[in-house]
């Protein structure tokens, strides 16, 4: 609306001031630097995606003001959950989604090689898948068996639900079942920490995340790398996805262009993940 130069144009702008001003500043916040969308994004789910969520999250709000992404943990199957529910714009599963789980629409984000861990003391170079799996069925009880030192083997895995745990079921175990005898953990960062400590832990964790505190075994003596998992030699490797009710749009969809975005994907590269192609519009 157009107003004159007249007093009781004045007061009519004066009246509609605070309206005008509210309207600004949603204008303003909606704009959220980059073209974002306004509001705190909840993205939720796999303790494996998480840290390196985390770091995507705080390099795109860094660059987009007024934007906030909320990272949440819970594991893949609660994050598919609360994708499914509403409760998260975004849910993060480091496993394949299941049959009944299919209504979902996925986005792979990154691809992840699944380590082997053991302390850095630890004699043992490389195992087999076999000797691996019956290290986690609970055949095998002693390192001396596969060559180490007369001591037990204490075996650390994670809980039932966990996208982590379903991919080393899936790709090491088949069907054979983790013996009850082995330490249950909530995510891979508690995994790593507990070998770290124990020179007779073995564990298994998101390559991303293997440090220097604990060491990854070859498998039938390839190494995991960006290259043998590129290349197919090394066998233990999973997708990470995004998941959602619906293709994501809006705060969501800018965020997932950012993620896959050469900058997001030059990030997780950093930390060990295997970098996917850029979706296309």
């Amino acid at each position: 609306m157009r107003f004159d130069s007249t007093e009781a144009a004045g007061g009519l702008q004066l009246a509609a001031l605070p309206a005008l001003l509210a309207a600004a500043a949603v204008l303003l916040l909606s704009a959220c630097s980059r073209g974002a969308s306004s509001g705190e994004l909840t993205v939720a789910g796999s303790t494996s995606i998480q840290p390196f969520c985390d770091r995507w999250a705080e390099v795109y709000m860094e660059d987009h003001a007024g934007c906030a992404v909320n990272v949440q943990g819970g594991g893949s199957s609660a994050g598919i959950q609360a994708a499914r529910s509403g409760a998260a714009h975004i849910g993060m599963s480091s496993r394949p989604l299941k049959p009944e789980e299919e209504d979902l629409v996925e986005i792979v984000v990154a691809r992840d090689g699944l380590a082997i861990i053991v302390h850095p003391e630890n004699v043992l170079e490389s195992l087999s898948l076999q000797e691996v799996r019956a290290v986690f069925e609970g055949s095998v009880r002693s390192w001396s068996v596969l060559g180490g030192p007369a001591k037990p083997v204490h075996v650390i895995t994670r809980e039932e639900g966990s996208g982590t745990r379903g991919a080393f079921q899936e790709l090491v175990m088949g069907d054979s079942r983790i013996f009850r005898g082995a330490i249950v953990q909530d995510s891979n960062g508690t995994v790593r920490e507990i070998v770290a400590g124990d020179p007779n832990a073995v564990g298994y964790i998101s390559l991303g995340l293997v440090d220097d505190r604990v060491r990854a075994l070859k498998l039938d003596g390839v190494e995991a790398t960006e290259e043998s998992i590129e290349s197919g030699a090394y066998p233990l490797v999973r997708p990470f996805l995004f998941v959602a009710r619906e293709a994501p749009r809006d705060r969501a969809g800018n965020f997932l262009d950012f993620v896959l975005s050469e900058e997001g994907q030059a990030l997780i590269k950093k930390e060990g993940l295997i970098p996917v192609r850029r979706r296309t519009p």
